[in-house]
């Protein structure tokens, strides 16, 4: 009865199993069927069969301690049609049942097989070993387990010869190297051993058939699987005739991915496989730097500090053993470089910056392929920073592409040139200082000095703030870096036609201020106090004025420089009562306290020959006039004023001060100078119009009245 009913139910699923084919097949599978399960259970006895699927584990272990009897003697006799017809018995009906038992005994019962066969189990594999990977995907754990000792009977018997199934082998162990049950995970680590030495033992193995596998596995989160993979990439690294590190970008990510895992033993397992790899690396003469170079960059910014520690100590040496190779990834890997530069950690800021002064001594020539534009892009982007170290070594890499590929710089200007600008307001003034030293090499043509003054005198005027915190810093460094004279004079010309009138006074009031105080300046001053004996700074003299009739302290300040002291009274002759006003006063208050500064001593000691200087004692009478008479800027003055001898050091007798001012040609304050110093300065004297000069001040100066009347009147709301 039980071998009537075996053979029917075995008949009955094939002929389901055939459904969907025509007549002819379903004839055939089902004869098929037939006699393979006759074969089957004629050399099986029930009572084999029966005690396979027996509830106790010892019934089942007798059982199939049988059917290895039973296929050795079949194995002997070279009968494999038997053989098969057994192996499919205990897997169709068994491994597939819907019992556990018989899974259990189905998956014992092929071990045992397996074991009979010996030397010959290769050529029924293809039945052996898929229905035990099923078995492993079971619900239950204890066919899981069985499953993983009937796998590891089965491969000490046929050792490389189940390396084709390797790959579906691994990916079962990979997911049971998490199994919820310790016996399974157990059994499941013994079964992995033993495959890591048949692997490492076997000619066959493909490691590029592997490699997709491997890939897909690696952004697994699972701390069992991840030592599981690492365990695995370090076994196969080990054997000489597996290129892993062929492959290496294929998982490098995923071992990086491992560095900030939160168990401590996977972060160590997955850095010794890293620094071997690095090693590898070092010895071997052919590596894709590229690929990885890629990877590294991402990993570069990973928010866990031993990940950006390892990725930049990768970079660094990528960047000493690839060279040139690296060129198309220059960008990238710069991009990596300048924010760990500014990293909170010591170490990772000390190897960035040597990787960095590593990467910037590398000469590439565009010829060859090299871009500008990706570094340059890399390096504006950077100067957005919010480190002050990465922007500094930003601006370092720009002034490196300039020095050496000016001409392609200049290409990608219109990208560069406006991030510049605003740098100049940035809080470091190290920032600034670089900033103005990449603007200057810039501007070493006259096309883009233009730019650069036009540019930044539009910037002071739309941010007073930068003027007010940054003007008098960005002024004195340009005059260094592009001479002082070139710089005010590009400046004077772009200020004579400025149509912000309140800005062109603000920005002629901090030009003069510099003029007057920096050191940066001093040559410039020293040229303007010979604007009455050379024709070099009496044409700087009257490039200034134009621009100076912005401001009447300005203009005073000027004249007193220039020594042309009989104009500077017909300045202050000419102001009327609007021009006095607080901030005027406020200006004024500044210049009186200059006039005891440094730069004036030349006119503090003209003070000593009062019968030649009458005009420079007229001057300061009247700004003294102009002063509030309780104030400390009066006083100053007064004092000084009233140091000034009664007769010159000459000789000659002064009487009364008052009285000689008073006999001065009144009448001749708005025509030319009265000269004072010699044939020699006569001459360049009379050559400057200072009547035409001082018209073109009166008429700036009702330009900036007019405005402010307009402005005065106009609604609160415009």
């Amino acid at each position: 009865m039980i071998l009537q009913r075996k053979l029917a139910e075995f008949v009955l699923k094939r002929v389901f199993r055939a459904l969907n084919c025509d007549a002819k097949d379903i004839t055939y599978l089902f004869f098929e069927g037939f006699l393979a399960m006759a074969d089957a259970l004629s050399v099986i006895p029930a009572a084999v069969l029966r005690n396979l699927s027996d509830k106790l584990y010892e019934k089942r272990k007798i059982a199939a301690l049988e059917v290895e009897g039973i296929v050795k003697q079949l194995a002997v006799a070279g009968d494999h049609d038997k053989i098969s017809a057994v192996i499919n018995l205990l897997a169709n009906e068994y491994t597939y049942s819907p019992q556990t038992n018989y899974r259990k005994g189905g998956l014992i019962g092929l071990a045992a097989a397996t074991v009979g066969l010996a030397s010959e189990a290769a050529q029924h594999l293809d039945q052996i070993v898929p229905p035990i990977l099923n078995s492993f995907g079971d619900q239950d754990s204890r066919v899981r387990y069985y499953a993983c000792e009937a796998l590891y009977n089965i491969a000490k018997v046929v050792r490389g010869d189940f390396i084709v199934f390797f790959n579906k082998i691994f990916d079962s162990l990979c997911k049971l190297s998490a199994d919820s049950d310790a016996n399974v995970q157990s059994a499941a680590h013994l079964l992995d051993r033993l495959v890591k030495d048949i692997v490492t033992e076997s000619d066959q193995f493909s490691i590029e058939e592997f490699i997709p596998l491997l890939r897909e596995r690696m952004n697994v989160l699972n701390p069992y699987v991840r030592q599981f993979l690492v365990g695995w990439i370090t076994v196969l690294d080990s054997v000489p005739e597996i290129d892993m590190l062929g492959f290496l970008p294929d998982f490098l990510d995923g071992l990086f991915n491992m560095l900030s895992d939160s168990s401590r033993e996977i972060r160590q397992q997955a850095d010794s496989a890293l620094s071997e790899f690095l090693q590898e690396i070092k010895n071997s003469p052919t590596v894709d730097y590229g690929r990885m170079a890629e990877i590294l960059v991402q990993r570069a910014a990973s928010p866990d500090e031993f990940t950006r520690l390892t990725a930049i100590t990768w970079i660094n040496e990528f960047v000493k053993l690839g060279g040139e190779q690296l060129v198309p990834h220059y960008a990238d890997i710069l991009s990596a470089i300048l924010p760990c530069i500014s990293d909170k950690e010591e170490k990772i800021r000390v190897v960035a910056r040597e990787t960095n002064e590593e990467l910037r001594g590398i000469q590439a020539d565009p010829a060859e392929g090299f871009d500008v534009g990706p570094i340059l892009s890399v390096a504006r982007m950077h100067l957005s920073s919010g480190w002050e170290g990465t922007r500094i070594e930003a601006l370092h890499w720009i002034s490196t592409l300039l020095d050496r590929y000016r001409i392609h710089v200049l290409s990608y200007l219109s990208d560069i040139f406006e991030t510049l600008l605003k740098s100049l307001s940035d809080p470091s003034d190290e920032v600034v200082l670089l900033v103005l030293e990449v603007h200057a090499c810039i501007a070493e043509d006259e096309q883009h000095f233009h730019q650069l003054i036009f540019e930044l005198v539009q910037n002071f005027c739309a941010d007073y703030s930068l003027l007010k915190k940054r003007g008098a810093l960005i002024i004195r460094r340009l005059c260094v870096l592009l001479d002082a004279e070139t710089v005010y004079r590009k400046l004077s010309s772009i200020l004579q036609t400025e149509s912000n009138l309140e800005f062109a006074s603000t920005m002629v009031e901090a030009l003069n201020l510099i003029l007057l105080t920096s050191y940066e300046l001093d040559n410039l001053r020293d040229l303007l106090k010979s604007s009455m004996f050379n024709d070099h700074g009496k044409d700087l003299l009257l490039t200034l004025y134009t621009s100076w009739c912005h401001s009447p302290m300005a203009i005073i300040s000027l004249c007193l420089l220039a020594q042309a002291y009989q104009h500077a009274s017909s300045v202050i002759q000419s102001l009327v009562e609007e021009d006095i006003h607080i901030k005027f006063l406020v200006q004024l208050d500044k210049l009186i306290h200059l006039l005891e500064a440094p730069t004036f001593v030349y006119l503090r000691l003209q003070l000593l020959d009062p019968g030649r200087y009458t005009w420079l004692l007229k001057a300061l009478y009247g700004l003294l006039m102009l002063l509030p008479q309780q104030s400390v800027a009066f006083k100053i003055l007064w004092t000084r004023l009233k140091t000034v001898p009664p007769y010159s050091l000459s000789g000659e007798h002064v009487d009364h001060l008052s009285s000689q001012v008073t006999r001065l040609n009144i009448n001749n304050v708005r025509g030319s100078e009265i000269l004072e110093d010699g044939e020699d300065q006569r001459n360049l004297h009379e050559e400057i119009n200072f009547a035409s000069c001082l018209q073109q001040f009166e008429r700036a100066q009702e330009m900036h009245r007019a405005h402010s009347r307009s402005r005065a009147l106009r609604p609160a709301n415009v």
